[in-house]
């Protein structure tokens, strides 16, 4: 147990809860039933890339668990049936719900809880906990991130289960905000499971929590895409709009509580029962001289810096991840541009120079033919030369990076196309 002492203060690090030492999701029934937990084992085996290695069965006294073996890494899995309840709380806005399906879980009363310890690569074991939630419960009604404190609707969990491709860094986790009359406390959930810190933005505000919540979605996901094989303490994740590098680091809450002398939120008072283990406080360091000195600031004090447009970097590893995602869910834009009251935008990647580089740019879709497009060029580009704002080409899926399909209702995007999946 860690102490740290201030003064007269000694500050405790709490050990890591279950949920937060292990990944736990709740998959929820309308009627667990025991023929479905009796083939858990057999659904298990099923599952593409999966070998059982070994079995021991769910008694009255002790969950369920196997050891099963996925891309060459062994995991082992526990699982036992309880009671559920819907906290309403968890109802994530980065996720669509439609009415009939939030009042179905509110209606559910069982759910099968998956738990297990993430390995070398966060999101592969993700991913891997999904496949077993959909093949365990086929007719779930979603599943219940307990350790991100987020619900995950059926549609999504199911067609995640099923690709090819890792969910995004940021499935992984959610950014929770708790206002108060002059304070915003932004921390995370779900990091714990990763093996990294959770973070946390003390002192935050209603005007400029937005981009401190960009900031702090981009540190976690840079944290998990380098699976814990970083070196230098500070983090290059963005650029102001005065074009300074913003450059991160974090301190354990025990070590930076007392860097805020007047704290609404976020103090020993709020942390008796959680956010008192393994959390880490994000500063920031001004210039190359405060990162060799370790002269740390608040992130409070470059509010008037964000300016509008302040640039957040994608990993190399994401950006993969999300053409991979828009390829492979092509057929979602071939289906939509069937109907002229949609529009379609398509970001494509415009090679720049010899070395392999590539400005990506968004198009507006004008015609399909298989899989060759034309496309309109909707801005111009940086660094590339011989094409300009209007210009029409032709491409192949193969040049896709990413796309918006803009309906009557709602813009849907390779993320949430999930909302249009009629095939459940």
């Amino acid at each position: 147990m860690l102490l740290k002492s201030f003064g007269k203060r000694k500050l405790k690090e709490e050990p890591l809860g279950y949920w937060e030492e292990y990944s736990y999701m709740l998959v929820v029934s309308e009627n667990l039933t025991q023929e479905e937990l009796d083939k858990i084992f057999e659904r298990v085996e099923k599952i593409d890339g999966v070998r059982v290695k070994s079995k021991h069965p769910l008694t009255p006294l002790e969950p369920g668990k196997m050891v099963v073996n996925y891309e060459e890494e062994d995991y082992e899995i526990g699982f036992y049936p309880n009671d559920f309840s819907l906290p309403e709380i968890y109802i994530n806005k980065n996720y669509f719900f439609s009415t009939d399906e939030v009042e179905k879980l509110k209606e559910a009363k069982t759910a099968l809880t998956i738990f297990m310890k993430f390995g070398s690569d966060s999101k592969k074991a993700y991913h891997l906990q999904l496949k077993i939630a959909n093949a365990c419960i086929p007719k779930m009604l979603g599943v219940l991130d307990e350790s991100a404190e987020k619900m995950l609707p059926f549609k999504w969990v199911k067609m995640t289960a099923e690709s090819k491709v890792v969910p995004s860094s940021t499935d992984l986790y959610t950014v929770q905000a708790v206002s108060g009359v002059n304070e915003v406390w932004l921390h995370t959930h779900g990091l714990c499971r990763c093996g990294i810190t959770e973070l946390e933005i003390l002192q935050s505000d209603k005007e400029n929590y937005n981009n401190h919540y960009n900031l702090i979605s981009t540190l976690a996901n840079y944290l998990i895409d380098k699976k814990g094989k970083y070196q230098n303490d500070g983090f290059y994740i963005g650029i102001l709009a005065n074009r300074q590098p913003i450059v991160v680091t974090y301190r354990s809450w025990t070590e930076s509580l007392d860097k805020f002398k007047k704290l609404d939120l976020g103090s020993l008072r709020d942390r008796k029962n959680s956010h008192n283990s393994k959390s880490s406080v994000i500063f920031l360091y001004k210039s190359e001289d405060d990162e060799k000195k370790q002269k740390l600031t608040k992130i409070s004090e470059f509010n008037s810096l964000w300016g509008d447009n302040p640039i957040f970097f994608l990993s190399n590893e994401e950006t993969f991840r999300m053409k991979a995602l828009a390829m492979e869910r092509f057929d979602f834009v071939k289906e939509a541009f069937k109907d002229k009251d949609n529009k379609i935008s398509i970001k494509i990647g415009l090679k720049v120079d010899d070395d392999g580089n590539f400005e990506h740019i968004w198009f507006e879709l004008l015609e399909l033919k298989k899989d060759k497009f034309k496309a309109k060029l909707l801005q111009e580009p940086y660094n590339v030369d011989g094409i300009h704002e209007g210009d029409e080409r032709w491409f192949t899926v193969d040049d896709v990076t990413d796309w918006i399909i803009y309906t009557k209702n709602f813009p849907v995007n390779p993320s949430n196309v999930y909302i249009l999946d009629s095939s459940k």
